[in-house]
């Protein structure tokens, strides 16, 4: 199971394995609040990306798309693939900072992993 949640939420037994898909750590939390299992700043959408989107609701759509091109490349694959395994034997909770709780990379990341849209635009590469 693939769950999202904010790092700024505390930290549950019920989010298995926990981790961060940001680039940049999140501000005023600690390592040990965290609690990760790990950070995967390669599934993490781009500097470049992330100041275009500037979390406006308009550009969502656009962001999918964009952020879904950036997980084409074969080390995001990969991770994805592991994210995946994982996920089919426990519970792995992708972790976000971003304020909007219903548009961010890690709601993005996760409909694309359930999806597969990943794994079908990295084998047309």
């Amino acid at each position: 199971m693939l769950a999202v949640k904010r790092i700024y939420d505390p930290a549950s037994p019920e989010d298995g394995k926990r981790y961060l898909v940001d680039r940049i750590w999140p501000r005023g939390i600690s390592k040990a609040e965290a609690a990760l299992d790990g950070w995967l700043k390669e599934l993490a959408p781009t500097a470049t990306l992330r100041a275009w989107f500037d979390h406006e609701p308009d550009r969502w759509e656009e962001f999918r798309h964009r952020y879904l091109e950036e997980l084409s490349n074969q080390a995001a694959s990969r991770a994805v693939a592991r994210l995946r395994n994982l996920a089919a034997r426990e519970t792995v909770t992708l972790l976000f900072a971003a304020r909007d709780t219903a548009r961010n990379n890690a709601v993005a990341l996760r409909s694309f992993i359930e999806s597969g849209e990943i794994e079908d635009r990295a084998a047309m590469l």
